[in-house]
């Protein structure tokens, strides 16, 4: 269940940056670039964490040999 939470985050995170850039492009309203930056940051550190975890899944189930 953890994992389906942080591809959720990841999802929720892009959705926000897609809608709040229609938002501000139509002229609804009008936000700082800093803002939309914020959230890119946060979604690529959720991405990072992401990618961490499940590498380190992989590194406990399989070993690497390296031939010489």
């Amino acid at each position: 269940m953890g994992w389906i939470l942080r591809y959720a985050v990841l999802v929720f995170f892009g959705a926000l940056i897609i809608v709040g850039t229609l938002l501000k492009l139509f002229g609804f309203f009008n936000i700082d670039s800093d803002w939309f930056w914020f959230l890119a940051g946060v979604a690529l550190t959720v991405e990072g964490v992401i990618n961490l975890s499940k590498q380190r899944q992989f590194d406990k189930k399989y070993k690497i040999v390296l031939k010489n």
